[in-house]
């Protein structure tokens, strides 16, 4: 049986952009199944849009995301233009079409997140998404970016989102495995722990 991490994730969120690399190679490292979920905030478990936030929070935000973006050498915009998105919807509802469709889109995932927070690109425009993945898929895959979304990958949307709310999930990225939640990028190293362990326990079973 192949074990699974479930990545539920904002695809504007900058710390899953942070983590996302990471997260494929502690997931090739350990071969272990890595499932995508897009997700948006979980309001309905807590989670608080950052610009809900009071002042204090937003600049604390930004100072922790300059030491992370620093420490790990990963390129990131503090102020990018596009930020807060008009809507992330389109983004994220292209990723699940695109599984849907039988591609693997961790390339293209990573692109999207990378074109928000690095390279200072609408990641709301149909085009620039289309440009994306022309970029990192084929055609094919392009035409699956549409707006409004797909209405499979819209259902699956909102699917994902009930999947979070009733794992107690509230922010993202909440990376699962085994039932045990692991909330933020500087949480990877004890998912790593935790897929090791049960892999030691089922050899040695």
């Amino acid at each position: 049986m192949v074990e699974q991490i479930d990545a539920f994730y904002g695809i504007s969120s900058p710390w899953a952009y942070l983590g996302t690399l990471r997260l494929y190679d502690l997931a090739d490292r350990t071969q272990t199944r890595l499932v995508l979920k897009p997700i948006r905030v979980v309001t309905e478990n807590g989670g608080v849009p950052l610009r809900s936030r009071p002042e204090p929070r937003q600049t604390y935000h930004a100072t922790e995301l300059a030491r992370w973006s620093d420490y790990l050498g990963i390129p990131l915009n503090l102020e990018p233009r596009h930020y807060p998105c008009r809507t992330i919807e389109i983004a994220a509802c292209s990723v699940i079409a695109m599984q849907q469709a039988g591609y693997e889109v961790r390339d293209y995932s990573y692109a999207v997140q990378r074109a928000l927070w690095a390279e200072d690109r609408d990641i709301a425009d149909v085009d620039t998404l289309r440009t994306i993945a022309l970029q990192t898929l084929d055609a094919q895959a392009a035409a699956l970016i549409t707006e409004p979304p797909l209405a499979a990958a819209e259902t699956q949307w909102r699917e994902n989102l009930a999947e979070a709310e009733t794992l107690g999930i509230f922010g993202t990225p909440t990376y699962v495995f085994n039932k045990q939640l692991f909330w933020g990028q500087d949480r990877l190293d004890f998912l790593e722990r935790a897929i090791v362990a049960h892999q030691t326990n089922l050899t040695s079973a």
